[in-house]
């Protein structure tokens, strides 16, 4: 790491703890409940330190965009992680397909969903799709113990199909599949975001999947599942998952 790296994460530190009210750190930590400190900053806080650095490179490399973010990562400061994301986000099409190795470590150090599901739909989504080689690693996360792993699994596919893309719905509903009846909250809400997100625009194609899942699925699963269907589709397919309920009780 160069000492211009380190320079740059120490000017965007200090940025992030400028102008802070003490409390806010104290209410972010309650909130994420997460062993990190806080300066208490802002996304948009954060987001504008991150651009003022950017506008501020005349030529901006892969390897220095990846020792900046990596030093800020370092820090113990969620919100220097916090901006390594927004800066690994801004400028992903700098990233190879061997940056996912860094992605992946960021991902099982993060320990909340406020730095994962960037990383994972924006980040990790974005070299997926650029590198369709990657899809094996996916699939490993797809089985991997950390549960914050395998919800990176199924978001690096929400990109695409939020937009209307059906070409990932079928290794997302592999993924989903075998992890229908986890009892991990941040599992289950996964696979029902990404559902609903693809029903905007692909509503067909997450009825015919949903249809002989609701039995297995869980409520949370299936309220964000249902939420943009038409009505008549996810009146159906709550009665499905009820009548499972009560079946069981």
């Amino acid at each position: 790491m160069t000492k211009r790296a380190v320079t740059q994460a120490s000017a965007i530190e200090r940025a992030l703890s400028t102008g802070v009210a003490p409390e806010r750190a104290a209410a972010s930590k309650a909130y994420l409940k997460i062993d990190l400190e806080f300066t208490g900053a802002s996304v948009p806080q954060a987001r504008a330190a991150v651009v003022a650095w950017r506008r501020a490179q005349a030529d901006l490399t892969r390897p220095h965009l990846l020792a900046v973010a990596g030093r800020l990562w370092q820090r113990n400061v969620f919100e220097c992680r916090m901006a390594a994301v927004i800066m690994l986000t801004d400028r992903k099409r700098l990233l190879e397909a061997e940056d996912i190795d860094v992605v992946e470590r960021m991902l099982r150090e993060a320990g909340t969903w406020a730095l994962v599901d960037g990383l994972a739909a924006d980040v990790a989504g974005s070299l997926v799709a650029r590198f369709p080689e990657l899809g094996s690693t996916l699939d490993r996360w797809a089985g991997d113990a950390s549960f914050w792993i395998r919800r990176s699994a199924l978001l690096a596919l929400l990109v695409p199909l939020r937009r209307g893309d059906p070409a990932p719905f079928a290794r997302f509903g592999r993924y989903a599949d075998q992890m229908l009846a986890e009892k991990e909250f941040f599992i289950r809400k996964a696979i029902g975001w990404v559902l609903r997100e693809t029903a905007k625009k692909q509503p067909d194609l997450v009825i015919e999947w949903l249809a002989p899942r609701a039995h297995r699925a869980s409520g949370v699963t299936m309220r964000e599942a249902v939420r943009y269907l038409p009505a008549a589709d996810s009146q159906s397919l709550m009665a499905a998952y009820r009548d499972r309920r009560t079946a069981a009780g």
